[in-house]
């Protein structure tokens, strides 16, 4: 078999196709553009028996990966995060089959490893020498260290109230790091004239490939991981949204090649309260959203308010039928604690904002009590500490706990 079986890229909204040996962004059109393979010679090929004895990460679905050349990658071990059943949770709720798909324990600590880990490798085969991009930090951190490992440069430009510690990542690993007192669309303006100016590869959200191929790897884990089935419903803690199209793309790439006949899960946008332009557009059965203003939430990581893959997670929310939900900010910090506490996870507030969505669709009935649901927790509790304010005693070395 091939290394891998990828052929082209194509434009989703005019369907030009592009040279993936070739450094592409945007269609002409202006739309993100989409990695295609050679699905029949895959379901002649290839079949789950192959993945035995393969490493436990992502690289194990190469075929079904961008890189052409395995000496191009550039990996610390991402992927094959576990996908733990929380039963005290599922039990409170009322859901039977209630997972997390665990994303807190993969190198830089979230989910934006697996986007950086196929990004960097593709822009490594392609040539390029520096990269640059706006985050609101994880992606900024996940970016610049992988960048480090594979030689190449990174300018990253993030907001002033972005995660210290995403901040720390990107500087240590000796990125070229500027603070924008704005948003994230903010940066993005910033980073665009940087890559205008001095030719710089832009590794922006969907500006560049590759980013949903390695997000869609949680979806073939996912699959793998209940035995080539699918659950019921999968929610996801939606921003810029890549994870999501990714999924989406996994699994439809699956039923393709044969290896899933399930029906697709329904898919869950999971948006905050104080920025909800994907909620707003699907309650109003738009296909594109509308930039939201103001935005504001303790959930940073999803704090967009325009996704230029909008036009994506809407097509994939409406072609599963699932839906899109905001929620609030106290429902966020609640939820969090509540994990934490009856299951021992620490994980980020936008997982919570997942959970606190889960709750609310199960309460309201959309989710039902013998649907298989799994919650992404994208990231890890520990990256960060000023979310939740706790008040610990202080005990001189004489006073007892009892």
């Amino acid at each position: 078999m091939k290394f891998s079986y990828v052929t082209h890229l194509h434009c989703p909204k005019c369907g030009t196709e592009y040279d993936h040996n070739q450094i592409q962004h945007l269609c002409q059109c202006g739309s993100p553009l989409l990695v295609d393979y050679d699905l029949e010679s895959l379901k002649r090929d290839f079949a789950p028996a192959h993945l035995i004895g393969r490493s436990a990460d992502l690289w194990r679905y190469h075929e079904l990966l961008p890189v052409s050349d395995e000496r191009s990658i550039v990996s610390l071990g991402e992927g094959m995060t576990p996908l733990v059943g929380m039963p005290a949770l599922g039990a409170e709720m009322g859901i039977r089959q209630l997972y997390m798909k665990d994303e807190g324990i993969i190198p830089t600590g979230t989910f934006k490893a697996r986007g950086a880990a196929l990004g960097v490798s593709k822009a490594k085969e392609l040539g390029v020498t520096e990269l640059a991009m706006p985050t609101n930090g994880n992606a900024g951190a996940a970016w610049s260290l992988y960048a480090a490992r594979a030689g190449i440069k990174a300018s990253i430009v993030m907001p002033v109230e972005a995660p210290l510690i995403t901040r720390t990542e990107c500087a240590i690993s000796g990125a070229n790091l500027s603070l924008v007192n704005g948003l994230i669309s903010d940066a993005g303006r910033i980073v665009a004239q940087a890559v205008a100016a001095h030719g710089l590869y832009d590794a922006s959200t969907l500006k560049e490939p590759y980013r949903i191929e390695g997000k869609k790897t949680m979806g073939l884990e996912i699959a793998e991981q209940l035995g080539w089935k699918v659950p019921d419903v999968i929610l996801y803690p939606t921003g810029g949204g890549v994870g999501l199209i990714g999924i989406y793309k996994a699994l439809r790439e699956l039923t393709e090649i044969g290896w899933i006949q399930d029906k697709m899960p329904r898919l869950v946008a999971v948006q905050a309260a104080g920025c909800a332009p994907i909620v707003k557009a699907w309650q109003e059965k738009k296909w594109e959203s509308e930039f939201w203003p103001d935005s504001s939430t303790v959930a940073f990581g999803i704090n967009v308010p325009k996704a230029l893959g909008d036009f994506l997670v809407l097509e994939a929310v409406y072609n599963t039928h699932g839906c899109a939900i905001a929620v609030d900010d106290a429902a966020v910090l609640d939820e969090l604690t509540h994990v934490a506490r009856s299951e021992g996870a620490f994980i980020c507030p936008e997982g919570a904002a997942a959970f606190a969505a889960a709750r609310t669709l199960r309460a309201d009935g959309w989710i039902a009590d013998s649907d298989t649901v799994v919650v992404l927790n994208t990231g890890c509790g520990i990256k960060y500490p000023g979310t939740v304010q706790v008040e610990v005693p202080v005990l001189e070395p004489h006073d007892c706990i009892l």
